[in-house]
């Protein structure tokens, strides 16, 4: 991923789609790259780092005149940022290129059969085993949409991807699945990108692919096909109205609601490649190089901590590996042992680059204990120093509130958990059948219901915004929850809110509880629903006024209760984040505060 835009008209293309590209930079990236047809195969020019990089390669070449040409962003998932893992990818004789945003799950198997085949790759990408199986396919199937239909059956995943033929220069393949793709219709133009900016500054007349669909376009024509069969798919065209703000934003309002509307999505692309297709299982094999741990400590700042507390619970419930876990700016001041034998540590970071984080893991490897990077991005400083690393394949987040990076987190520690539970015999595969099933449901569950959340959200935004306090309580699997949630409600509402332990109430902070300050309980209908209900209990003695976000059927005494799907603990938390989410997100936004860039605030703390 991350960036995809073609074209194909009567303007000279590789400038449409270099511009393309630079409205497309608000999504992150590390490499870029662009393909026309030339006079021989297919031209490429790619670079790492920055567009200028890439412009400065184009500048050096002679013109190209070419009117049909594609690029792409790359925001690394498989090899590290790389000029040799930039895409386009060429398949070996230069006759096809293709750019791609998303995951090819079975890349590895499909890798190790085109090898036995002859065939060599350059990069590390799953992007090259796809132009590399649509050429094998090409072997035997009559045209370039055939061949692409046939490999696409083959690859496993989520994609957006665009293709150029040397047999067919004006034209682009495009196809997707669980991967935004849009075609825009111009006056004797066509384009597809990733993105609606990417073309906006010609059309707004636009055709939305979806799933299992591939699209043909040339200067004057489009045709849509299903993958299935190569079946005709008729659409009629809609505008946009957006300007260019909106529609780098979806047309959300802000960032922030785009990244948590994209939770779905995140959890879709953080099990791709991850589970045995046989047996439905986790396949985690960064975990090989590391020695199940006697005991692990987690690392981590921020929102990243509050992920590493709720997967305490998981890996020591299901693992039975005892876990400390601690605030990297303590951590690594503490005159403390790292000396045990069997021991390992997590390192969890969105950016890879947290400065605090970033000393512990240092530290770590000083002790000589076994290290494991969590973070977002490739290339990072976590990721190349820690012994193994886990990619969340969260995507570029923009706001610097985050969102689905902790979504992306806390999966990754799900799946860790329930791996080395399996290695250890503590968890029948039947459960982590169970288990992963759960997590194989959430994607379509969070998408039913995610509106319905933002309107709850909305409503008690309005009432409770005049609040100048805020308690959240939670237990067991929840209290996490509550520490991430009167975060964000800081982070981006400046209201002052304090997460705890619902027990610890009566050991202090209910002396504050007065009608004016309300308590945010997060109450799922679980083994601690008793335990919690009883805390709430304690607040109504004292006339506060509670919010409890729970599941149907339950009884409680609360001014508001806000009712999601029950799901089984401790993944009910999956569900739960987002709520919490949007209720910071309308409190900010009601409230007139600057949601995608809070005051103070820093999307990525590199200093100490």
């Amino acid at each position: 991923m991350c960036g995809i835009i073609g074209y194909a008209g009567h303007r000279p293309a590789v400038p449409v789609v270099m511009e393309g590209l630079e409205r497309l930079e608000y999504r992150g990236y590390d490499s870029a790259g662009v393909a026309w047809p030339a006079a021989c195969g297919i031209g490429v020019a790619r670079a790492r780092g920055k567009l200028s990089a890439l412009a400065e390669k184009l500048a050096a070449m002679p013109p190209v005149l070419a009117t049909c040409a594609m690029g792409h962003t790359r925001w690394a998932t498989h090899g590290e940022p790389a000029e040799r893992n930039a895409h386009p990818h060429l398949c070996p004789d230069r006759s096809v290129a293709i750019v791609h945003n998303g995951i090819i799950e079975n890349y590895q198997e499909l890798r190790q059969d085109l090898l036995a085949r002859g065939y060599a790759f350059q990069s590390e990408t799953d992007t090259e085993v796809l132009v590399n199986l649509i050429a094998e396919r090409r072997k035997t199937e009559p045209d370039i949409l055939r061949a692409l239909a046939v490999a696409l059956r083959e690859a496993r995943g989520a994609y957006a991807i665009c293709l150029l033929c040397e047999e067919e220069p004006g034209v682009l393949y495009a196809a997707r699945q669980q991967a935004p793709l849009i075609c825009g219709i111009g006056v004797g133009e066509n384009f597809v990108a990733s993105d609606i900016p990417a073309f906006l500054p010609w059309t707004r007349k636009v055709v939305f692919l979806e799933d299992g669909e591939i699209i043909r376009i040339n200067a004057t024509s489009r045709e849509i096909f299903r993958i299935s069969d190569l079946s005709p798919v008729g659409r009629e065209p809609a505008s946009i109205q957006w300007d260019m703000q909106a529609a780098r934003k979806d047309g959300y309002r802000h960032f922030m609601l785009k990244e948590i509307f994209e939770q779905p999505r995140v959890i879709n692309d953080g099990l791709a490649g991850r589970l045995n297709a046989a047996h439905d299982l986790p396949a985690l094999p960064e975990l090989d190089a590391l020695p199940i741990p006697s005991r692990l400590d987690i690392v981590a700042c921020g929102t990243s901590w509050h992920a590493g507390l709720w997967g305490r619970h998981l890996l020591e419930n299901w693992a039975q590996i005892p876990v400390s876990v601690d605030i990297a700016s303590e951590f690594r001041y503490r005159e403390r042992l790292l000396l045990e034998k069997d021991g390992a540590a997590i390192f969890i970071s969105q950016s890879g680059e947290t400065a605090d984080t970033l000393a512990a893991l240092r530290r770590g490897h000083d002790a000589g204990i076994p290290t494991l990077g969590l973070c977002n991005v490739v290339g990072s400083s976590i990721a190349r120093e820690a012994r193994s690393v886990i990619f969340t394949q969260a995507g570029p987040e923009i706001s610097v509130a985050s969102t689905k990076a902790m979504t992306s987190q806390m999966l990754a520690l799900a799946l860790m958990a329930i791996s080395w539970a399996l290695r250890k015999g503590c968890m029948e595969q039947r459960e982590a059948r169970e288990q992963i099933a759960i997590l194989r449901d959430l994607p379509s569950l969070l998408d039913d219901i995610l509106p319905e959340m933002r309107v709850r959200a909305q409503e008690l935004a309005v009432k409770y915004a005049t609040c100048k306090n805020f308690f959240y309580l939670g237990r067991g699997f929840s209290w996490p929850l509550a520490l991430e949630g009167a975060l964000k409600l800081k982070e981006l509402s400046y209201i002052h809110a304090e997460g705890y332990a619902a027990g610890e109430m009566k050991h202090g902070p209910i002396a504050l509880i007065d009608p004016a300050f309300p308590t945010f309980a997060i109450a799922p209908d679980d083994a601690l629903f008793a335990k919690l209900k009883s805390n709430i209990m304690e607040v109504r003695a004292r006339n506060g006024k509670v919010i409890a976000l729970t599941n149907p059927g339950v009884e409680l005494d609360a001014d508001d209760l806000w009712i999601v799907p029950k799901i089984p603990a401790p993944l009910s938390a999956l569900a739960a984040l987002p709520a919490l989410q949007l209720f910071s997100y309308q409190m900010a936004d009601y409230l007139g505060k600057d949601v995608d860039q809070p005051r103070n605030l820093a999307k990525s703390v590199t200093v100490e």
